[in-house]
């Protein structure tokens, strides 16, 4: 284990530690010797002050994504969930390959490759089957095989399903929330399910907002007649401004929006209208909450989470489905924000995400993938496994992850409105799931 530094941010004793795990996993296993390229796995040990020196079980944290990197925390108060899980546990906080300090992939790393193909190879060991693999090792080889529970958020939850097909013997317990996937679907059912939810987000929003549609058509016709371009150099398209929906999963997204909107125009009193200027604020709160510099990953990796073995190409499949909801068209008023979906346009506009366009194009008429999800083994799953379901979820369809339980041994589900897609962050899901699986006996080992 390296041990790079020790230090406290206010409540939190932190340690940061770095190992070295595969570039390619195929032909080796976690907690073994191996060759070949290598990357950095970085992550960081939480636990309470006065808790530093006991030993308590650990509690590993799968961030969401794809290409997330683990919470940088500023206190005690800054998640909730930590703030609820560390009274018990000792906390790993792993960056996930290709982010913060694990070997982070940029515009950097595409420079290095001549051939788009070589790209292409090099970004699919930054999947599901890899980061597992990585984190498996982790246990092994720096935390003498102990077993730990798992907490997946988002993106998390996949790898949750991931780690209970390949290496359920690693888990005590899982946790997730808003993250079970449709393990038995592809790319094209998912987005059928969330987009019209993306539909129904925009409803909400300008019922709650309903002077807002007049501002969004003016910025639109701006845009139409106008070359406007955001602080660094992008084309501001209208395109690019219908993500400004992208968190409309999360709370207070509406509110984000609607202030941000407020401060669209020049002119007097900055009411809409078609023959003003955008403010510089506003082009820099749409650079802000569309860049894609500090998570290329998340938009490059997007669709294909959804591979699963051998499938068929997935060809753009937000795309396509796009395509089939004419509200979605720029023209169309009032105009509608898109959800999380990642589009062909972004690598051809977006400056942060142009080098990986060629890979892109490879990657998109691939068909041959990791196998992540063991559909026999999940079946007969023995590691209790809580789930937190958000009725309303955006992101990840409430009826697509019930479908996904009820074929996983082992697993219990908590349906609840009371949250959006980040409750884990800002509420008590943790504790809430936490104490169900402790009433039912799941975590009698531990406590």
């Amino acid at each position: 284990m390296t041990l790079l530094s020790k230090y406290y941010v206010p409540g939190l004793a932190i340690e940061d530690h770095s190992i070295d795990v595969p570039l390619d996993w195929t032909g080796h296993e976690p907690g073994q010797g191996f060759d070949g390229e290598t990357l950095k796995l970085f992550y960081r040990v939480v636990t309470a002050p006065e808790h530093v020196h006991d030993d308590l079980p650990l509690l590993v944290f799968l961030q969401g994504g794809p290409g997330g990197a683990g919470p940088r925390l500023t206190s005690l108060q800054s998640e909730i969930w930590v703030k609820d899980a560390v009274k018990r546990f000792r906390i790993v906080l792993p960056d996930q390959r290709g982010t913060g300090r694990s070997t982070p992939v940029d515009s950097h790393t595409m420079a290095r490759f001549a051939d788009p193909h070589d790209q292409a190879a090099y970004l699919k060991r930054f999947l599901a089957g890899s980061i597992v693999r990585d984190f498996e090792h982790l246990r092994l080889t720096e935390f003498h095989g102990r077993k730990w529970v798992s907490l997946g958020q988002s993106y998390g939850g996949f790898l949750t399903l991931a780690y209970l097909s390949l290496y359920p013997q690693g888990l005590l317990a899982s946790f997730t929330t808003g993250g079970i996937p449709y393990v038995a679907a592809d790319a094209d059912a998912v987005y059928s399910h969330t987009f019209p939810r993306m539909i129904e987000k925009n409803r909400q929003f300008y019922e709650r907002y309903p002077q807002d549609v007049e501002r969004v058509a003016a910025i639109a016709d701006i845009l139409t007649a106008s070359d406007v371009h955001l602080p660094n150099g992008d084309p501001l398209s209208i395109h690019r401004l219908q993500l400004l929906g992208s968190d409309f999963g999360m709370k207070p997204s509406f509110e984000r929006l609607h202030w941000l909107l407020d401060t669209a125009f020049v002119d007097g009193d900055g009411s809409a209208s078609r023959s003003s200027y955008l403010t510089d604020g506003f082009l820099m709160g749409v650079l802000t909450s569309t860049q894609t510099y500090n998570k290329p990953l998340y938009w490059t990796l997007q669709e294909f989470i959804y591979a699963n073995g051998e499938c068929e190409p997935i060809r753009w499949a937000a795309q396509r489905e796009r395509d089939k909801h004419p509200e979605f068209d720029p023209s169309h008023r009032p105009l509608l924000f898109t959800g999380e979906a990642s589009f062909p346009w972004m690598f051809e506009e977006g400056g942060a995400l142009i080098p990986f366009r060629n890979a892109m194009d490879i990657l998109m008429e691939d068909g041959h993938w990791d196998k992540i999800y063991d559909l026999d083994q999940l079946a007969r799953n023995e590691v209790p496994l809580q789930a937190a379901v958000y009725y309303d979820d955006m992101y990840v369809d409430s009826t697509l992850q019930l479908k996904t339980l009820k074929n996983l041994g082992n697993s219990h589900a908590w349906v609840t409105n009371e949250y959006e897609h980040d409750g884990v962050h800002s509420g008590h899901v943790f504790q809430r799931l936490f104490e169900e699986a402790l009433n039912r006996g799941d975590l009698e080992a531990l406590f």
